[in-house]
């Protein structure tokens, strides 16, 4: 098994001098004899010295961290320093068209010293479990656990903070949170078509979507008995290089700890330009609910818009950022009765102190209910790879 990856190996005709002819050269035929035996020597070292064959499995191992500060008002969180989330992401190629990947989490858990006796210091999880098998660009099966293909956000910046441009995510796609569901259980199917330079790729899946618990998924299992429905399609044209267009559509059936059942279904769509000079993201997602048998339907939507811009100057080290967000929640919802309402502001700037770790600061504000106070924090955070 072959760790990390290879690099290819170095013929010997890359290494052979090359003589120079009007220096070592005397006669023509001098010059011919040596090209000839120059020529043989190259000819042998190329059938004889190919790169090695891949090995299978190749395994790769990739680790995230980061460490935090946090002033806030206590209705938002704690304050105080702060472990984030320790990462490994792991992927193994098992043969030329099939790998498997996995992410990993480790997260402080706010109840660790509660309880008799006391709770685990850390909370593990599989976030990410799945394996691919790639029959070509347009057709590739994935089987296990994923990033519900809903958004932009939650396929592009996974877990690791110092993947995304800020420290927080959006509330709408944050992890734990009941808004839009995070994870997915079942088997992907996506692929990617040039369809004339708009390059149009689809995600489609079948699968577990919401457990009891809506914040969590169908681990083990689908609760209410039937499966859930995700498509997302989305375009990267050709023309305007760093552009994305999207949409999706989500179709759930959801059985609370109440025994209430309820049809769930997701619309959202983004557009994002993939830049650092400047990046701009924007997601808005409308969720429905309905419980079985009843005629009410109520309706919620969240969505919010950022921009960065990686400074030129001071070795285009800065990139400061803003984002709003919106969320409004029906009062009626019986699904959504713990989601917050939200309109919120963050500033903030990251700075990549080298390749591999970026410190970052932010300054939030949030208001919850209309016409209702403001709160706000101030939020520091180094985050890194390796």
């Amino acid at each position: 098994m072959a760790l990390l990856i290879r690099s290819p190996a170095i013929s010997a005709a890359q290494h052979s001098p090359v003589s120079d002819s009007s220096a070592t050269c005397l006669a023509d035929a001098a010059c011919e004899s040596q090209d000839t035996a120059d020529h043989v020597e190259r000819a042998q070292s190329d059938q004889t010295d190919h790169p090695a064959a891949p090995e299978y499995p190749s395994f790769h191992l990739q680790g995230f961290g980061d460490f935090d500060v946090a002033s806030q008002a206590r209705s938002e969180g704690a304050s105080g320093f702060s472990e984030g989330q320790f990462v490994l992401h792991m992927m193994s190629e098992l043969s030329r068209r099939v790998n498997f990947f996995a992410e990993l989490s480790w997260t402080p858990r706010a109840d660790a010293e509660t309880g008799s006796p006391p709770a685990p210091t850390y909370n593990p999880a599989v976030e990410r479990a799945f394996i691919r098998f790639d029959h070509s660009d347009l057709f590739k099966v994935s089987i296990g656990k994923f990033h519900t293909p809903i958004n932009w956000w939650n396929t592009e910046f996974h877990h690791g903070q110092w993947l995304q441009t800020t420290i927080s995510r959006p509330e709408m796609v944050e992890f734990g949170g009941k808004f839009i569901p995070v994870h997915f259980v079942g088997i992907l199917v996506e692929g990617a078509l040039p369809a004339g330079g708009w390059n149009v790729n689809y995600q489609a899946g079948v699968g577990n979507g919401r457990g009891t618990v809506i914040s969590l998924p169908g681990d083990i299992g689908n609760a209410s008995g039937a499966p859930a429905w995700v498509l997302n399609v989305f375009t990267k044209p050709d023309r305007a290089f760093g552009l994305r267009l999207g949409g999706s559509v989500y179709l759930d059936r959801i059985l609370l700890p109440t025994g209430q059942e309820f049809h769930e279904h997701i619309v959202a769509a983004h557009a994002v330009w993939q830049k650092e000079n400047p990046e701009l993201i924007a997601e808005i997602a409308s969720i429905g609910h309905e419980e079985l048998g009843e005629p009410l339907t109520t309706s919620n939507l969240a969505y919010y818009i950022q921009a960065a811009y990686r400074l030129p100057q001071f070795g285009q080290l800065w990139k400061p950022y803003y984002r709003f967000e919106h969320i409004h929640v029906d009062p009626t919802d019986v699904v959504f009765q713990a989601v917050p309402n939200l309109d919120g502001s963050t500033f903030g700037v990251r700075y990549d102190i080298s390749t591999y770790v970026a410190l970052k600061g932010e300054y939030r504000v949030r208001q919850r209910v209309n016409s209702g106070p403001f709160t706000n924090g101030w939020f520091m955070q180094t985050s890194f790879t390796f």
